[in-house]
């Protein structure tokens, strides 16, 4: 199987306005939130119909451009061909590692491109499973 992207996933913002910002995007955009992961820290998934687009990271002081404390601290991909990818990683010596999402049929092949952003490529845990990951 190729690795074929289907769409972005969603966009994570790191924010010290947690409640500020989750009525911001329900009053300004009509995105409400809804479930999310079983996170060890504060945060909300907000959704555009059933696809939660928004992801806040709650953190106490306001972020900045420190590459370790960055507000936007990543992007996501849907895709399949997990396998596909994870050799191509090994292959070229790129740095990776794979996660599963807790709760919920996602695992994550998280990469970072050149300049250092954090991008996570979104499987379905069946087809992770499937390929031994």
């Amino acid at each position: 199987m190729t690795v074929t992207v289907k769409r972005l996933d969603h966009v994570n913002v790191r924010t010290s306005r947690l409640d500020e910002m989750i009525h911001w995007y329900g009053e300004m955009l009509g995105m409400r939130s809804g479930p999310r992961p079983d996170f060890p820290f504060p945060g909300a998934w907000l959704y555009c119909g059933k696809d939660a687009a928004i992801h806040l990271i709650g953190v106490e002081a306001e972020p900045g451009s420190d590459a370790e404390d960055l507000k936007l601290e990543h992007f996501a991909l849907a895709a399949t061909g997990i396998a596909e990818l994870v050799e191509r990683a090994k292959a070229s010596g790129e740095r990776f590692d794979i996660r599963k999402v807790p709760d919920f049929p996602i695992v994550q092949v998280n990469l970072w491109d050149p300049d250092g952003n954090h991008i996570h490529i979104d499987f379905h845990a069946d087809e992770a499973e499937a390929a031994g990951f």
